[in-house]
């Protein structure tokens, strides 16, 4: 039973499917009755259309992947071969950071769901899995030989992961900031100044905070500067 925040995903191949809705309402029906039932929304709806070549760029799936960021909301994709048939595109997908759900597949979701869809979506995730693989085997060869691990030189490997993970929580602010900017810009044109005004704004519109909360003033200055630097 579905539950929480959605954000369709709809895709066309032709200018002229899209100007005659030819499979989107298709797509719609499945995806509401997928839907159907539990405690659900849907957010809003993005329908791309494509031509023959330039299949790389999808902007309204950037826009509906930065959306669900934003809401904290679940990509719902009517069929797992809408999104599959780029390997680049895949992995971009996997990049995201976001929940991604698809009709014809409605075992992935939650954790198990992530783990399946990087197996369907990022050889390269296997391909680390395995170096790190070999690199476990490769240690205890060489603690079975007599090696010492664990020299305090090696202190400097741990200082290089704390530092990876404050670039990782630094770049997924910074996306949360370009997220936001066209929202923000909209706020502001409709004639909020204040911060809390933006943040009143924000809160009207159910955008939660990167935590899940409302938001305050404090907390827009600090996206505000952010997007300043």
């Amino acid at each position: 039973m579905a539950e929480g925040r959605f954000i369709s995903y709809l895709r066309v191949s032709t200018g002229r499917q899209g100007r005659s809705g030819l499979g989107l309402e298709a797509q719609r029906e499945t995806v509401r009755t997928f839907l159907n039932g539990g405690s659900w929304s849907l957010v809003s709806e993005f329908v791309e259309v494509e031509s023959g070549t330039g299949k790389a760029d999808r902007p309204e799936l950037e826009a509906a992947l930065a959306h669900c960021r934003i809401m904290g909301a679940t990509l719902i994709v009517a069929n797992v071969s809408r999104l599959t048939r780029s390997p680049d595109f895949m992995s971009r997908l996997v990049a995201a950071g976001v929940e991604v759900r698809f009709c014809d597949l409605p075992s992935i979701e939650g954790p198990a769901g992530k783990f399946m869809l990087r197996q369907m979506l990022a050889v390269a995730e296997l391909e680390a899995g395995m170096i790190s693989e070999r690199t476990k085997k490769a240690l205890a060869a060489a603690k079975a030989r007599g090696v010492k691990l664990g020299k305090p030189e090696n202190l400097s490997n741990q200082d290089e992961g704390r530092k990876a993970g404050r670039a990782t929580r630094t770049a997924k602010a910074e996306r949360r900031a370009t997220d936001l900017t066209p929202i923000l810009a909209d706020i502001r044109s409709a004639g909020a100044s204040t911060l809390r005004e933006i943040a009143a704004a924000l809160n009207d519109r159910s955008i939660p905070t990167t935590r899940g909360g409302t938001w305050s003033a404090v907390q827009v200055s600090r996206i505000l500067a952010r997007q300043a630097a």
